[in-house]
């Protein structure tokens, strides 16, 4: 069983890209998301890894990942996922003694930014950058899975204005981001 610890933050400008020591291109896609998992295939360059992740919101969460071959995802990729493929760029930022993965969405999901940094503990401490903006750790509409079905670009301004401005409008029950 691996458990994984993360906290997510929006970001309040692009002064982390001064910062950021190596980018990669990632391509993903859901084949499958229940009330308990989703099941993500995720593919980097010649890479690729099928993850299930349990569904529950905040800091830990089940994770297990496995290789696959790079022709079988694409291939998965094109004719087997649901929902909006997301398109990112991943950033490495390091900050004292931990790295953040920085994540700049393109296609559906362009404009959306987003800061994540995997911990030891839900407790540990950690260098906080001052490009760092509010934690959106338990808001399920900034997961992967959820961008997926409900992308960026579709959110209301005001949403979208304030998370590329590193704060996060509350959601409209019943309504939309």
């Amino acid at each position: 069983m691996a458990i994984e610890i993360e906290r997510k933050f929006l970001v309040t400008s692009d002064d982390w890209r001064r910062e950021a020591r190596s980018s990669e291109r990632l391509l993903q896609g859901y084949v499958a998301n229940t009330e308990r998992c989703s099941v993500r295939l995720r593919v980097a360059g010649e890479q690729a890894w099928l993850s299930l992740k349990s569904m529950q919101p905040g800091t830990t969460r089940l994770e297990f990942e496995y290789p696959v071959p790079a022709q079988d995802a694409v291939e998965i990729l094109d004719q087997l996922c649901d929902g909006t493929r997301i398109d990112k760029r991943r950033h490495l930022v390091e900050a004292g003694a931990h790295c953040f993965e920085v994540d700049e969405f393109l296609g559906d999901n362009a404009g959306l930014v987003v800061a994540e940094v995997e911990l030891g503990s839900a407790d540990e401490a950690f260098v906080r950058p001052p490009w760092l903006g509010v934690e959106v750790t338990h808001e399920a509409r900034y997961y992967n899975v959820m961008l997926a079905r409900k992308p960026f670009s579709t959110w209301a301004p005001a949403a979208r204005a304030a998370a590329q401005q590193g704060r996060d409008e509350p959601a409209i029950p019943g309504g939309s981001p």
